[in-house]
């Protein structure tokens, strides 16, 4: 069965469409078959992404290595049963369909509460929540008091995770491997950035997730968006010589694949 792979969060503008891409593209490189949706019907960053590198690899007759974007099947609500939901059985229908011939299946959801996000949730057998390094993001996953040093308690999203393990535990379905990823992480040890860790440190013990890190702030991740590409594609497209950032960039990357432990990939980029 297809390792499913959920990005998510309920906060727009943490970097999830960013990661979704790049994870997919490197386990494509890696020779893994890849399927992709994207769950925000009405954004659709993720989607954009692939339909760009679909426009730039057509223009520029290139072949690049890459996930397979499927939309989410139209369902008859008339073909419906008595308490059936149309969102799930959508969502149902696509990861049947993409299940036989890919080894992973990776979602992006949308940065708000919908219905597709919980249920993706569900399903998902690696969880990754990418987060700005700010303790406005993390007022996402816990309640912390005014000096950011003592939890409170968990959050929105944190109790639709939590949720989300219940319903899996129930089905006798194995745990959801959830790793936070700490995005945009200032360049000096701020006091902030020492803060924030400790706190992700003990909440991560208390409603267990891993942290991993993520991506810093870097202009190239705007540049590639409009042509669909990734910090992997540079030298396909003719970058001969890849500048400081690009480089520390590629590591970020390869240390996040590293940080997920998914089954059967041996970082090789």
């Amino acid at each position: 069965m297809a390792h499913i792979i959920v990005v998510g969060n309920e906060k727009g503008g943490a970097g999830k469409s960013t990661v979704s891409m790049h994870v997919a593209t490197a386990l494509s490189r890696m020779g893994h078959k890849v399927g992709c949706l994207d769950l925000d019907l009405r954004q659709r960053t993720f989607g954009r992404y692939t339909e760009n590198r679909r426009k730039f690899c057509d223009k520029s007759a290139l072949s690049l290595p890459g996930p397979t974007y499927h939309e989410l099947p139209e369902i008859d609500a008339a073909t419906l049963q008595e308490g059936e939901n149309i969102y799930d059985v959508r969502l149902a229908s696509a990861v049947a369909i993409l299940e036989p011939d890919n080894d992973f299946i990776l979602i992006d959801c949308p940065g708000s509460h919908t219905r597709l996000s919980q249920v993706a949730h569900s399903l998902a057998d690696t969880l990754v929540t990418p987060l700005n390094d700010s303790f406005v993001d993390f007022d996402l996953l816990a309640r912390i008091d005014a000096d950011g040093e003592k939890i409170l308690g968990p959050s929105v999203y944190s109790e639709m995770v939590w949720n989300a393990r219940q319903l899996r535990a129930q089905a006798g379905l194995k745990p959801i491997d959830w790793i936070v990823v700490r995005n945009r992480l200032g360049a000096q040890n701020m006091v902030n950035k020492e803060k924030m860790g400790n706190a992700l440190d003990r909440l991560a013990k208390r409603i267990g997730f891993r942290t991993a890190p993520g991506f810093n702030e870097r202009v190239i991740f705007r540049e590639l968006f409009p042509r669909g590409l990734t910090l992997l594609d540079l030298k396909d497209i003719g970058v001969k010589q890849l500048n400081i950032s690009n480089v520390a960039a590629r590591q970020e990357l390869r240390d996040l694949i590293k940080s997920l432990n998914l089954p059967n990939v041996s970082v090789d980029f």
